[in-house]
C-alpha cells in the first residue's frame, strides 16, 4: 500500500486530494497545523492525522518522527500555502509581506522535504508533489489574454516561481525521487473566496495524477490537468 502525507489537508484542495487518494487505496496522513480541524478531517476521510505546521521546524521534526514510528512514506504532497493580503497594491507591499508568504509557500516545502527525505528514500518508488500555480509561471503571467496576466500579486506569484525552481533543483539533486510541481488551476476554494471557475475535483486532477506516478514517471516537470505548464 502506498503511504502518502499531504500538508494543509484539512480543507479545500488538500482535503479533496486526500479523499481521492484514500479512495484509490492510499494510506493517507492528513497533516494540518490545527489539531481539531485536522483530526476531524482525518476521521471523516478514514485517514491518519499528524499535526504539522510548515513554518515550525520543531513541529515538522515531530511529525516526521511520528510518521516514521508508524509507517513508511512513499509520497509527500506539499500543499499548504497562503495567498497573502488580497487586493494589496504593489506600492504598498513590504519586505515583511513577502517574508510572511515565503515562510509558508517557499520555506515551508523546503523544511518539510528536508525532514522527510530520509523516510522517502527508504521507499521503492518515492514521490514529491509541490503544489504550485500558473501564477508562478513567467510565460503565463506575461501572455496577454490569460487570466494569470491580469493579476498582480507580488508575494504570492513570486513565491510560486521560487517553488518551481526549488522543485527543479531538488529533482536534479535526487534523481531517485520523482519530484514535480503542479498547477491546480483557478479552482473555487476558500483560497480565492470561491471565485474559481473549476471544481475542487478538477483542481486536484494534476495533484492526484502526479501522486500516483511510478518510478519511471516524470521528474522536474510542471503540469496542470491539461498537460505541461510553461515555466
Amino acid at each position: 500500500m502506498t503511504t502518502t502525507l499531504i500538508t494543509g489537508a484539512n480543507k479545500s484542495l488538500g482535503f479533496e486530494t486526500a479523499r481521492r487518494l484514500v479512495a484509490d487505496g492510499h494510506d493517507v496522513w492528513v497533516a494540518a497545523r490545527d489539531e481539531g480541524r485536522g483530526r476531524a478531517a482525518a476521521e471523516k476521510l478514514g485517514a491518519r492525522f499528524v499535526r504539522l505546521d510548515v513554518t515550525d521546524e520543531a513541529s515538522i521534526a515531530a511529525a516526521a518522527q511520528a510518521v516514521a514510528a508508524e509507517t513508511g512514506l512513499d509520497v509527500l504532497i506539499n500543499n499548504a500555502g497562503i495567498v497573502g493580503q488580497l487586493g494589496q497594491e504593489i506600492q504598498d507591499v513590504t519586505a515583511q509581506d513577502l517574508q510572511h508568504v515565503y515562510d509558508t509557500n517557499v520555506l515551508g516545502p523546503v523544511r518539510v522535504i528536508q525532514a522527510f527525505i530520509p523516510l522517502l528514500r527508504r521507499s521503492v518508488a518515492p514521490v514529491i508533489v509541490n503544489v504550485s500555480s500558473g501564477m508562478g509561471s513567467f510565460a503565463r503571467t506575461t501572455e496577454p489574454g490569460r487570466s494569470e496576466s491580469r493579476i498582480i500579486s507580488l508575494p504570492y506569484c513570486s513565491s510560486k516561481t521560487a517553488l518551481n525552481m526549488i522543485t527543479s533543483q531538488y529533482a536534479r539533486a535526487y534523481p531517485d525521487i520523482r519530484i514535480n510541481a503542479v498547477d491546480p488551476g483557478y479552482t473555487a476554494t476558500d483560497f480565492n473566496r470561491h471565485s474559481g471557475t473549476q471544481t475542487v475535483q478538477e483542481g486536484t486532477d494534476a495533484i492526484v495524477a502526479m501522486a500516483k506516478i511510478g518510478p519511471d514517471g516524470p521528474t522536474g516537470s510542471f503540469t496542470d490537468r491539461h498537460g505541461t505548464v510553461p515555466w
